[in-house]
């Protein structure tokens, strides 16, 4: 079940290796300081994990509104690559600069710019799937990228563990200083890794502007949305999405801000989601390659089902060793999940209009993430008990579960009705 990847694919799969270093630090030293800033200003541990759930709700919204437009004109002859560098840009700057801020809300302003970019550099990415892959071999690959971010990011990671360690147990530095360096290390890496996609990217499927690249982009835009209703596989897919991958993100972002509202070692916590990452490496490649005997919509569906599980474990966690074993759990599924969503998507689509519909996909799911986050925030304001509001995310799960099962009926469905599993479109299309 050996499976090689050419240039371009490997290429493609870099960044997200690169990316991921940002994943991570959102996911574990970022809220950390972002708390003992709040703590410095005098602000509750229910009110930190509320605001920072709040902050990242803006974040999505932000992009949720976004992301389509920027997707559609990447469509366009030659704009797909300017895109992702703007967006690149704007995440790793934002990035950088957060090391240099001690006041907690301009803290969490400038995280909404970094994490924003960031997303909307995914839009783009996840839509150059189409170009540097074929069909067949899309399951595959996404995995791999996923795969090799989690297990590439580590290396940063540690270095700023290491940073971390320094600052918070050896105390030889001073906490401005480890957040400067983290947060430099970062941003540093994050561009390093997406150099050799923007250097070798070719954008294979497009669609011409005929006109004003404004007014076309909105013009395709609208048209997409009119496509969506009348393809069902698609929309139900979509609404599916949005609520399991809206629990899947919301755990990622949530997870360390909630174990130390809990009162949980934060040195830890952050080994505990290292371990995550590392076995999410193996799993990732494992069931990518059981894609080839499995369906990608049976995986999807098991990994569904796992994460129902998994946060009705989270109401009851308030040790240690059981964050622990929720790392490990989360680790086991949360790359295939994504990996295959992206490439089952990406597999039903017009490949020369993958810009605008991967914005809505970002919609459907970063953008959809507002409701898990706030959530959470809600819940927890609401009972003064974080439980309970993580575990408010398992009727996500159980909404998506319905949603997809329906989604994969009308496509056997229309499988059989037209003896073609998927949309077939020409590399290239004139829009006048």
């Amino acid at each position: 079940m050996s499976f090689k990847m050419n240039r371009l694919e490997r290429k493609w799969v870099w960044y997200d290796v690169g990316n991921s270093a940002f994943t991570l630090l959102v996911s574990t030293l970022l809220p950390i300081f972002f708390n003992s800033i709040a703590a410095n200003a005098g602000i509750s541990n229910s009110d930190y994990l509320a605001y920072w759930a709040y902050a990242t709700s803006i974040s999505t919204i932000l992009v949720a509104l976004l992301g389509p437009t920027l997707g559609t004109l990447s469509d366009l002859r030659g704009a797909r690559r300017k895109i992702f560098s703007i967006a690149i840009l704007v995440g790793a700057v934002g990035c950088a600069a957060l090391g240099f801020i001690q006041h907690w809300l301009w803290f969490l302003i400038l995280f909404v710019l970094a994490k924003s970019g960031y997303q909307l550099s995914l839009v783009v990415y996840d839509s150059m799937l189409c170009d540097v892959t074929e069909k067949e071999r899309m399951d595959e690959v996404s995995s791999r990228g996923y795969a090799w971010g989690y297990i590439g990011s580590c290396l940063p990671f540690l270095l700023t563990i290491v940073v971390y360690i320094l600052y918070a147990m050896a105390n030889i530095l001073s906490q401005t200083a480890a957040m400067i360096i983290v947060f430099l290390i970062v941003a540093v890496w994050w561009v390093a890794c997406s150099l050799p996609l923007w250097l070798s990217y070719r954008q294979t499927h497009y669609v011409e502007s005929g006109g004003h690249p404004i007014r076309v982009g909105i013009k395709n835009l609208g048209g997409v949305f009119r496509e969506i209703g009348r393809q069902k596989k698609i929309l139900f897919f979509l609404l599916a999405f949005f609520f399991f991958i809206d629990g899947v993100y919301t755990i990622i972002d949530m997870a360390t801000a909630y174990g130390t509202s809990l009162g949980l070692n934060t040195v830890s916590l952050v080994i505990a989601l290292l371990v995550t990452q590392i076995v999410a490496f193996p799993s990732a490649i494992f069931l990518g390659m059981l894609s080839r005997r499995v369906k990608p919509q049976y995986l999807i569906v098991a990994c569904i089902v796992a994460y129902f599980f998994i946060t009705v474990y989270a109401i009851f966690l308030d040790q240690e060793y059981e964050f622990w074993i929720l790392a490990v759990c989360v680790g086991l599924f949360q790359g295939t999940i994504q990996a295959m969503s992206r490439s089952y998507y990406a597999k039903i689509i017009p490949p020369q209009k993958a810009g605008e519909y991967f914005g809505i996909y970002d919609i459907f799911g970063k953008g959809a993430a507002f409701m898990g986050t706030l959530l959470v925030g809600g819940v927890t304001d609401w009972t003064g008990n974080q439980s309970l509001g993580v575990g408010a995310l398992a009727v996500l799960f159980l909404i998506g579960l319905a949603f997809f099962v329906a989604a994969i009926r009308i496509r056997d469905a229309q499988e059989v009705r037209l003896g073609q599993p998927d949309i077939k479109t020409q590399a290239s299309e004139k829009i006048e």
